[in-house]
């Protein structure tokens, strides 16, 4: 998800630079989407890795 928030992000900015405004900022909007996506994904798991480690290792 985020090579995906990557290449939007270059995207947008490639056609930006090229004068297409708005499309552009379509596509850099989209990449700040998908970041945030893959921010909260990676906080959720990191958070679920931790808890159920601790349990794992109670059990042992």
């Amino acid at each position: 998800m985020l090579k995906l928030a990557v290449i939007f992000l270059i995207v947008g900015l490639v056609l930006g630079g090229l004068g297409f405004g708005g499309i552009g900022g379509a596509f850099v909007g989209i990449a700040k989407i998908l970041f945030f996506i893959a921010l909260a994904l990676f906080v959720i798991f990191l958070v679920l890795g931790l808890v159920a480690g601790k349990k794992v290792k109670d059990t042992l």
